[in-house]
């Protein structure tokens, strides 16, 4: 069976009325790019009406005002249509775990799932770029020079910038450890090791690639 290639996955991003769904936070926004032997050959982007006025902070600080959210489809409705634009695959997002606690409950509102796993390019760009002074993707869009699609804390232009970085990650890899391709499974496993043992892992697929 083939290996789900690193460069062919589904970018995501989610702007939010707070941090946690847990305690009624909805999302606002969603902007995703269908990345494909690493090129965007597809782009999902959506407003949508939580159905509750936002905080003047959330206005600040994603530029998303109430007045853009009013008339904009349910939540229900653009996750039922972004179901089908991820169906069976792989997710990528920068603090993948904020994303996802969102894409789930979300996506159980509608009674709908996903099959594909997830993996988050923070993690991997503390591997990757070790010497970046933080992870965060504005500083990474700088220290990398990956293009600025467009203003931060909006869905597809972060959507946007992660999957340059996450490209730019591959292609380092695959240029210092002369790696051919690099597999999605690769990548979260990478995100999982202790940073000091990057390297080796690294290494240790160069030497799997030659055989």
């Amino acid at each position: 069976m083939q290996k789900a290639l690193a460069d062919s996955v589904v970018v995501l991003d989610f702007e939010t009325t707070g941090l946690s769904p847990q305690y009624g936070d909805r999302a606002i926004e969603i902007g995703a790019v269908w990345l494909e032997e690493g090129r965007i050959v597809e782009r999902f982007q959506k407003l949508m009406n939580p159905g509750f006025r936002i905080s003047r902070f959330i206005e600040g600080y994603t530029g998303i005002t109430n007045e853009m959210l009013s008339g904009q489809p349910r939540c229900e409705e653009v996750m039922a249509e972004f179901s089908e634009f991820i169906d069976g695959r792989n997710i990528v997002a920068h603090n993948a775990s904020f994303d996802k606690r969102f894409l789930d409950s979300e996506l159980k509102r509608v009674n709908r799932t996903y099959k594909g796993d997830c993996c988050c390019s923070l993690l991997v760009s503390r591997r990757v770029f070790q010497n970046s002074p933080n992870h965060k993707l504005q500083t990474l869009v700088s220290h990398v020079g990956v293009p600025k699609t467009g203003d931060f804390h909006r869905a597809l232009a972060d959507a946007e910038m992660t999957a340059y970085l996450w490209l730019s990650m591959i292609e380092r890899i695959r240029r210092q450890y002369r790696i051919s391709e690099v597999s999605f499974d690769q990548m979260s496993e990478l995100s999982k090791i202790d940073k000091l043992y990057t390297h080796r892992y690294l290494t240790s697929l160069a030497g799997t690639s030659e055989t």
